[in-house]
């Protein structure tokens, strides 16, 4: 598959089938991640894949996690349909960065690591592109983050949690989200 018809093909998949997702295919996405770019070559990622019934334990500590969160008056989002997807999902890849480790329960979204997270968000469409072309789908999770010290404490780690991608057969076509064309938002500067 050619990387524009990857891109323009490339959809949300938040219904899979039951069929799981060979090893050696979950290896050849991951292998197409960590050629992202990324600053000074730190390649901050970290991965923590996640089968079998342990989906259902980390589809549990989101749902607690939101629960927390909507007692303390917060909105809460997708957290729960998140939730459901990655219990119905043969695999979902936890993400983390590992430039920024800390022993607190809470972090600051404003720290100073953005070119760190950027890489990763460039991992992350890598991975996303590179299961499209392989005929998978995916959901790019960033609702992990409402059981944010759930989720580190039981996978064990200090390091940031960044966000998950689920991946599995898709078991839905979701037609193509508006898109603003370039051209309303692009500015041409040149000088000679």
């Amino acid at each position: 598959m050619d990387v524009f018809e990857a891109i323009s093909a490339r959809r949300s998949i938040r219904a899979f089938k039951g069929a799981p997702v060979a090893r050696d295919l979950l290896e050849r996405i991951l292998s197409a991640a960590v050629l992202a770019p990324s600053a000074k070559n730190r390649q901050p990622w970290r991965f923590v894949v996640v089968e079998g019934k342990a989906r259902g334990r980390l589809a549990g500590l989101m749902k607690e996690g939101a629960a927390y969160l909507r007692g303390r008056g917060e909105d809460t989002g997708s957290c729960d349909w998140s939730a459901a997807v990655i219990e119905q999902a043969p695999v979902t890849v936890v993400i983390f960065n590992a430039e920024f480790e800390h022993d607190g329960l809470i972090f600051d979204a404003n720290h100073y690591n953005a070119p760190d997270v950027q890489s990763i968000g460039a991992m992350i469409q890598n991975m996303l592109l590179a299961a499209q072309a392989e005929g998978l789908g995916t959901l790019w999770i960033c609702d992990v983050l409402c059981a944010y010290p759930l989720i580190r404490e039981w996978l064990g780690r200090r390091q940031e949690l960044v966000a998950a991608v689920s991946i599995g057969w898709p078991d839905q076509s979701p037609q193509a989200r508006p898109r603003t064309d370039w051209r309303e938002i692009t500015e041409w500067k040149s000088e000679a």
